[in-house]
């Protein structure tokens, strides 16, 4: 009889042994000890790519983030898209990640009654974001004050986490199909954003603030 191959252990394999627990048991394992074991390795394997379960949770957000910053470099027009096109596109190919990891995704954001602790898991992910924005945000209004122009890109920069935020938060709730709401909130959202701080904010600001009135309030017109 031929002897079973042994797994590979390298930091994909422990990701998914987790995910695979946490989905299937609906909590995090007792103890790294007790995880190695059920997955037939050793402790100190766990420890080669990882110090906890919640730095393994951290380091996932944060690898969607690096594996869509990787799809878009592979994108021969992202490079030629305007700042507007580039945050909307990455946006997209994020929430497309996401997607496909959502029970997991979901696991993790509502997985401590302290809503806190659960963004805290979004740290790295956090810097990154905000590592990634500083390259396609640029300065609103060109001011010869270094000092000014630092306040102008940090308002700029936490305000595309903010965004960020907010559509996780919508994507969290979306029950279209395909989440399709999810993308029209995206595009709304870029381009008011983008009109409200580069432009003169007409048109797309109340076509947003229409949209989520609607989704947020329609529903009870007929009540």
């Amino acid at each position: 009889m031929a002897k079973k191959k042994a797994i590979e252990i390298n930091k994909e394999t422990i990701v998914n042994f987790y995910t695979d627990y946490v989905l299937t048991q609906g909590k995090k394992p007792n103890s790294i000890y007790e995880f190695a074991k059920n997955n037939g390795m050793e402790e100190a394997e766990f420890y080669k790519f990882f110090a906890s379960f919640e730095v393994l949770e951290e380091h996932f957000f944060s690898d969607m983030m690096h594996y869509t910053l990787e799809l878009l470099d592979k994108n021969s027009d992202y490079e030629n898209y305007n700042a507007a096109q580039k945050l909307s596109c990455f946006y997209f190919t994020f929430f497309f990640f996401s997607t496909a990891n959502r029970s997991f995704v979901m696991q993790l954001l509502k997985q401590d009654k302290m809503p806190l602790k659960n963004l805290m898991k979004l740290k790295s992910l956090r810097k990154d974001f905000l590592s990634y924005v500083k390259t396609v945000l640029e300065t609103p209004y060109k001011i010869d004050n270094q000092k000014i122009n630092n306040i102008q890109n940090r308002v700029v920069h936490e305000g595309a986490w903010l965004q960020f935020m907010s559509i996780l938060k919508y994507w969290m709730e979306d029950t279209s199909i395909n989440f399709e709401k999810t993308d029209v909130f995206i595009e709304k959202s870029v381009k008011a954003s983008f009109d409200m701080v580069y432009n003169v904010p007409i048109e797309s600001i109340l076509d947003f603030g229409k949209f989520i009135w609607k989704e947020k309030f329609g529903n009870y017109k007929s009540n």
